[in-house]
């Protein structure tokens, strides 16, 4: 941790060590088609219909640990605010009220001040995986702010604190029980949580301050949870004694599924979309000068330690993929993304399928798309069904 603010000379050096470290990685050598290599991409027979004016993460493009700010994908539930790109950090101010003893308003500026930290984090939609057109929507990115945890203790938390609340700048009206309210966007975490080493009131992405699309110029990042969590345009944090239940908490992202508990019907169970699901993709296959097939591609959680992926072709077995090593250099890799490979040393002429399943040291296997817990699924949010890919030899 440092103490001085992030001026744009320190973010764009920041940036400059970045591309450093990134290269340093080496996730070509993982991935396929290192460069001065003879290998030749296997394209698969299922492209995913992308829409090339949506900023989205091309699996098959992926390159490096740390996703390009302009591949992230963009959410945004309501209009969003007009900020000026020219706002100075003393111009942007933060209400920090509720059942604190010290209630006070902070500048963008105050907080630059204060202990400041970058963390790696995979930020991911909540209905990444809905749909093949919509599976790249997630990057793994490097974030720069304050821990949020130390500033909430100093200023003064009381017995009766239970729950953080997030509120955005952006805003609606909404039809509440028949009449017309207007709503900021809000979502929240318990006390315990917010308290968390990794939570961070960012201002910078990949060493740069945040775009617009993003959040600038402050945005909550939550590591472990999907992207509806991490409020943009962040203007109020408010501490309450009893649960928050506003609309994208209690109402909207909410997953809707049946549990296979009894005849005749599943118990149907509604739950708000928190934390990560266990997932892996297939992102690449490529030719290797003696024949061979390699097979690669991207697996995370919500912290959870990997225990393993896997990796069955047509009807096969699952055999085991090989995890690759996080980058290190100080870096904080839980939340991270893992790469995985596997080698199919004799691979036979025509069509076939590839799948991978990630499991988690919790126990957490991906599930297949027609296990129960996805079958059973009446919403589209938490899409963590194994990804079946087709090529052709």
């Amino acid at each position: 941790m440092s103490s001085p603010a992030l001026s744009r000379r320190d973010l764009l050096r920041g940036s400059v060590a970045l591309a450093a470290y990134t290269l340093a990685s080496r996730p070509l050598a993982a991935f396929g088609l290192e460069p001065g290599t003879q290998e030749e991409l296997i394209p698969f027979l299922d492209p995913q219909p992308y829409d090339a004016k949506r900023p989205m993460l091309r699996w098959a493009k992926l390159q490096n640990w740390i996703t390009d700010s302009a591949d992230l994908y963009e959410v945004t539930h309501y209009p969003r605010p007009k900020i000026d790109p020219a706002t100075q950090p003393a111009d942007w101010k933060v209400e920090f009220a509720g059942y604190l003893r010290k209630p006070v308003t902070l500048t963008l500026a105050d907080l630059q001040k204060r202990p400041n930290r970058s963390i790696n984090a995979l930020l991911e939609c909540g209905g990444n995986g809905s749909n093949p057109g919509f599976a790249g929507a997630c990057g793994n990115i490097r974030w720069t702010g304050t821990p949020l945890g130390p500033l909430l203790k100093e200023l003064g938390l009381m017995k009766r604190s239970e729950e953080v609340v997030f509120y955005g700048t952006d805003e609606k009206v909404e039809k509440i029980r028949e009449k017309d309210f207007p709503q900021h966007f809000a979502r929240s975490l318990t006390l315990e949580h917010a308290l968390r080493d990794e939570v961070l009131l960012a201002w910078a992405m990949n060493g740069e301050p945040l775009g617009a699309a993003h959040g600038f110029p402050l945005r909550l990042v939550v590591p472990g949870w999907f992207g509806i969590a991490w409020v943009k345009w962040l203007r109020r944090v408010e501490v309450l004694d009893r649960r928050f239940m506003g609309k994208w908490m209690a109402r909207e992202y909410v997953t809707l599924r049946g549990e296979e508990v009894g005849d005749p019907a599943p118990l149907w169970r509604e739950t708000s979309v928190c934390n990560l699901c266990v997932k892996s993709v297939t992102a690449r296959v490529v030719r290797r000068p003696g024949g061979g097939l390699h097979i690669s591609g991207a697996a995370w959680s919500d912290g959870t330690p990997l225990s393993a992926v896997e990796v069955r072709i047509d009807d096969g077995p699952w055999r085991p993929a090989v995890l690759e090593k996080k980058p290190a250099h100080g870096v904080q890799a839980k939340f991270n993304w893992s790469f995985w490979h596997f080698d199919w040393a004799d691979p036979t002429p025509g069509d076939h399928t590839i799948v991978s399943r990630a499991t988690d040291a919790d126990g957490r296997i991906q599930p297949a798309a027609d296990d129960p817990s996805m079958k059973n699924k009446a919403t589209y949010w938490e899409a963590n069904q194994q990804w079946v890919r087709k090529i052709r030899v």
